[in-house]
């Protein structure tokens, strides 16, 4: 079996997403890409989480051709993609109906910046794609056009979708969209949420990732 050290990795990403109450039941999914082949390494179609093993990961290239896998791939795999395809930074990508995020999408709204842990993570508000069917590359080219700089955008009346230098790095998105979606619900239940100014989301953004961590 190739690859079967990314296959791991991916396996214990996908657990995240449950763990994190990202996902529910089959949806949602995570894919790589492996530096090395250029491969591209996806979850199955409809396998439920607590069934999933590293050996059901389905491996493409970025055509979409299958490499080694007996399970059909994840029914966003185009999207994936095509992402790719048109981003060579990316190296991870993650799709989720994470509940507080998607409630913004079905309102096509994107989440404005009342959070400095947003303005650290996402450098801005988090903009909302337009709308699309699901199965072919329609989506992953409304991501390319509307995410930016962000690693996170919605999409309207779907979900979320994260991308990152790795799939640990998209993940981690994941989980901040849906931490951010769930402050601001809250904060706009209460009152009116004070907006961050620009400067100060740059200044934060720029103080995270160049200053923070170790």
């Amino acid at each position: 079996m190739m690859l079967e050290k990314q296959r791991q990795e991916l396996y214990r990403l996908h657990l995240e997403l449950p763990r994190s109450g990202l996902v529910t039941w089959t949806g949602g999914n995570v894919s790589l890409r492996d530096p090395g082949t250029g491969y591209v390494l996806i979850k199955p179609s409809g396998v439920r989480y607590e069934a999933l093993q590293p050996e059901h990961m389905v491996v493409l290239d970025l055509q979409g051709k299958v490499i080694e896998g007996g399970l059909s791939p994840s029914s966003d795999t185009a999207s994936h993609l095509y992402i790719y395809r048109q981003r060579e930074d990316v190296a991870g990508i993650v799709h989720t109906h994470s509940p507080y995020a998607t409630a913004f999408a079905a309102l096509g709204k994107p989440i404005p910046v009342f959070l400095t842990a947003q303005a650290d993570e996402f450098g801005g508000p988090i903009p909302c794609a337009g709308f699309a069917l699901i199965g072919g590359e329609q989506i992953g080219k409304l991501v390319v056009e509307t995410i930016g700089e962000s690693p996170a955008v919605l999409l309207k009346n779907h979900g979320v979708f994260t991308i990152g230098k790795d799939a640990t790095a998209a993940v981690k998105a994941a989980v901040m969209v849906e931490d951010a979606a769930r402050t601001v619900f809250y904060a706009m239940r209460l009152g009116r949420p004070i907006s961050i100014p620009n400067d100060m989301v740059e200044r934060l953004h720029k103080r995270y990732t160049e200053k923070y961590g170790q």
